[in-house]
């Protein structure tokens, strides 16, 4: 099994701070597991504000509500998430949309259970200074890349979009370095995640200019997801349930009450900056339930709709699967119900 770095244990009681709001007890305390069950989730990356829902279910007790003994721990890549839940060494991970699709293609037994973000969380990052006024702003200057193919495939259907071949475009491979190339002037965007990557330079007093994928050509598909495997659905779909309750009560409290979950999280992480993780969740939030966002000089002003927090919309999964084919990131189609599954999230 490969080394993971444990960062939060789910023993984590209820404080002062651990207080559950309307409903959230009772709506996870019925039909628990019978008795308590040991399970590891493996984030994304490293701790952030995204997971302020998962920070917020385990300071309120309710995985330990529902008898799960929830371990979280952070990966050294991507795909050592997603290996290590295909070889079930691990019960649940978090992906990127995009990335579970591809280990389904690849044909591995992964599937998703909720929606934790309905929008991609990739684009286009530029400084405010460089006046782009759309992706076709682009056309002679340098674009960084990290080297992962999904970002050629968000370059070349934003450049496409907006009416520019991406061979009018210089194409470097920077890593995961994109902002410090940005700052040092050596390109002019870069493919990253825009509430992470964009708020932080955003925090260091450097204005941006952003593309969202979906924005721009792209599909609006669930940037990020909890997943599992069909084989541990067919075998302990309590514990699935169980999982995807207490994570959803955690998410809809923070949804309510951002600035408490903002504290549960920096409890559990002492070392993030709390002024920067605030002003990521404040970018996360309407993306946690897909509502419209209105956004100034790269803030959000305003959101307006949205769905029930964890659902994985099918009509979304449907245009991931076709935007990827195109793209080339995978064989042949995955269809929603293969994809996914909103069985486990109870109504409300």
């Amino acid at each position: 099994m490969l080394a993971l770095a444990l960062t939060a244990c789910g023993s984590a009681e209820p404080s002062a701070t651990g207080g559950s709001s309307s409903g959230a007890q009772t709506a996870i305390a019925q039909g628990a597991l019978a008795k308590p069950t040991k399970a590891t989730l493996i984030l994304d990356f490293v701790p952030n504000a995204v997971h302020a829902g998962i920070y917020r279910a385990l300071a309120a007790g309710y995985y330990r509500r529902e008898n799960i003994d929830l371990q979280v721990v952070q990966p050294t890549s991507t795909q050592e998430t997603l290996k290590l839940i295909d070889a079930e060494k691990a019960q649940f991970g978090l992906a990127d949309g995009s990335d579970v699709a591809g280990l389904i293609d690849e044909g591995g037994d992964a599937q998703a259970v909720m929606a934790l973000v309905q929008r991609p969380l990739g684009g286009l990052i530029a400084l405010a200074s460089e006046h782009l006024t759309s992706p076709a702003s682009l056309a002679g200057k340098t674009v960084g890349i990290t080297g992962v193919p999904s970002d050629l495939a968000v370059l070349d259907t934003e450049l496409r979009h907006a009416g520019v071949s991406p061979s009018r475009v210089h194409v470097v491979t920077v890593g995961f370095n994109g902002s410090q190339a940005l700052l040092a002037g050596r390109i002019a965007a870069f493919t990253g995640f825009i509430p992470d990557e964009g708020v932080t330079l955003e925090a260091s007093g450097h204005p941006i200019t952003a593309f969202a994928l979906d924005e721009n050509g792209g599909p609006a598909y669930p940037g990020l997801v909890a997943f599992t495997t069909r084989r541990l659905i067919a075998t302990n779909p309590r514990l699935v349930r169980d999982f995807v309750a207490a994570t959803k009560a955690g998410y809809e409290d923070t949804l309510r009450d951002p600035a408490r979950s903002l504290g549960d999280l920096l409890s559990l992480n002492p070392s993030l900056p709390r002024r920067l993780t605030a002003a990521s969740l404040a970018v996360y939030e309407p993306l946690f339930t897909g509502k419209a966002v209105v956004r100034s000089a790269g803030s959000v002003i305003g959101a307006g709709g949205g769905v029930p927090f964890g659902t994985l919309q099918s009509p979304n999964v449907a245009a991931m699967s076709a935007w990827m084919l195109r793209s080339r990131l995978i064989h042949a189609p995955i269809s929603p119900e293969r994809y996914g599954t909103n069985r486990f999230l109870a109504p409300g």
